[in-house]
């Protein structure tokens, strides 16, 4: 798979205080244990809050992750895999 992601500003700043049960960031897993998976890197932490559209450009798998440039924002992503359209687990 080939995840690519685009980052969508959404032009303010947090207004709360981070999560301190992560104080460098969180590897998200969005695949419900499925068993085929990709994985990417998002730039960490964001810029201010937002959003990552994250699309595998192989198979079609699609994912939304928030953002509020904190310390607790998301250092990566994993989606499952979808093959012929279908979920792979």
């Amino acid at each position: 798979m080939t995840l690519t992601f685009k980052w969508i500003d959404r032009g303010f700043a947090a207004s709360n205080p981070a999560n301190p049960r992560y104080p460098s960031g969180i590897d998200l897993d969005v695949s419900k244990g499925a068993p085929r998976t990709c994985k990417v890197a998002l730039p960490y932490p964001a810029q201010r809050c937002g959003m990552f559209l994250v699309k595998c450009e192989t198979c079609g798998q699609n994912a939304v992750v928030t953002t509020a440039g904190r310390t607790d924002d998301p250092r990566s992503v994993t989606v499952a895999c979808r093959v012929n359209g279908k979920k792979a687990n």
